[in-house]
């Protein structure tokens, strides 16, 4: 039996300027290609941007991401396509389907002939995947992450446009239960969706020599580290607050965003500047070195699909603490990979860590436990839905 060729569609994909930019999306396809029976070309458009112009602030250097590059063996282009302040959100799939299609018609003549279409992120991403596959005659999987189902859903055009794709998409993927549950919250059977999970890479993240790396990095006393894009709803600022109620506790905050000159001036208001470390954007191979390092992570965030962060922490061994919403509780549920805030709040925050730390698992105990999440299970779960499709396409 031949392969299957599918052709992954999503804004979420690294690149050679943002190397950890939807970097899970990545590592789902390098481990579903690994085995052999699927192949991939990428396509991951980025906005357009003429050039670094200060201007652009941040936004600027996609101008410099290449038009063309190979990862891991997988071939990826980048098309550009225009983003439109204020009224972007509303116009975003259509802009994104139409200059998305020359890179797609170039794949296709160069001799590619894909069997599907694989988008990651429901909005704007897979509303349009679904019109591509309406015009190439291509079936559509759609797979659900996060804030593109709990929250983008109630803007009135994207929740109209997001219905009218997932019901034309030949299966709908969700990354946890949670997330099920909110699409079948926009009137759509509970069976109509699958529930493949992330997965950690065992053989990236593991414990390191905790001994060194913490000399390294000149920590001595109780350590926590906090992951995520430096924005208002991974409640860095929480982990952040919560250190008023520990003394002696230090605090590593890993990632770039908006909001870091806002949580550096609320350090130095806090009088913390000698506990918080900003370590900025740390490439993903490197992470694990940081978790090993720490004795705890801390993922304050309002709302999470699957939060890779979790399971990357206890493969290094290291258990944590996690606000009890969405996906979280669904990763979180024994003693040894952590423990869940009762509230999202400092003061929880605060109290959750004593408790932990009153009673640290086995950093092996954590490592067991994120053992049974690896990649092989959503990898089979991946194929058998292709197989399905394919199979009920062929008897049209």
């Amino acid at each position: 039996m031949r392969p299957i060729k599918t052709l992954t569609f999503s804004t979420l994909y690294p690149n050679a300027i943002q190397p950890n930019h939807g970097i899970f999306v990545e590592n789902r396809l390098r481990h579903l290609v690994s085995a052999g029976s699927v192949q991939s070309v990428v396509v991951a458009p980025v906005p357009y941007f003429p050039s670094r112009a200060p201007l652009f602030g941040r936004w600027g250097q996609l101008s410099q991401v290449p038009r063309h590059e190979t990862r891991y063996g997988l071939t990826i282009q980048h098309p550009r396509y225009p983003v439109i302040p204020k009224v972007g959100t509303s116009v975003a799939p259509i802009l994104l389907a139409l200059w998305s299609l020359a890179s797609i018609r170039h794949i296709e003549r160069s001799g590619f002939d894909f069997d599907l279409i694989d988008a990651h992120y429901v909005y704007p991403d897979g509303v349009a995947a679904v019109w591509l596959g309406q015009l190439l005659s291509k079936p559509v999987v759609v797979t659900a992450r996060g804030t593109d189902i709990n929250l983008i859903p109630r803007l009135k055009i994207p929740r109209k446009l997001i219905k009218h794709a997932l019901r034309r998409a030949s299966a709908i993927i969700a990354v946890s239960e949670a997330l099920k549950q909110a699409i079948t919250d926009l009137d759509f059977r509970h069976e109509d969706v699958t529930v493949l999970r992330n997965g950690v890479d065992l053989g990236k993240f593991f414990p390191r020599d905790r001994a060194k790396v913490r000399r390294e990095l000149q920590l001595n006393g109780p350590t926590l580290i906090s992951v995520g894009h430096l924005i208002e709803r991974k409640g860095h600022d929480l982990v952040i607050r919560a250190l008023r109620e520990l003394p002696n506790y230090v605090l590593l905050i890993v990632g770039e965003g908006p909001e870091r000159a806002g949580l550096q001036s609320l350090v130095g208001s806090l009088d913390l500047s000698s506990r918080v470390r900003f370590l900025g954007g740390i490439a993903h191979d490197q992470m694990a070195r940081y978790y090993s390092a720490a004795d705890a992570l801390v993922l304050a965030s309002s709302r999470e699909g699957w939060p890779n962060v979790l399971l990357e922490s206890m493969a290094c061994g290291t258990p944590v603490v996690a606000s009890n919403v969405w996906g979280n509780p669904e990763i979180v549920k024994s003693s040894d990979s952590g423990l869940l805030m009762n509230e999202r709040t400092s003061e929880a925050a605060a109290q959750t860590i004593r408790s932990l730390f009153d009673n640290l698992p086995q950093r092996a105990a954590t490592r067991r436990y994120a053992e049974q999440f690896s990649w092989d299970e959503t990898s089979r779960g991946q194929f058998d839905i292709f197989t399905r499709i394919l199979r009920r396409s062929a008897s049209l």
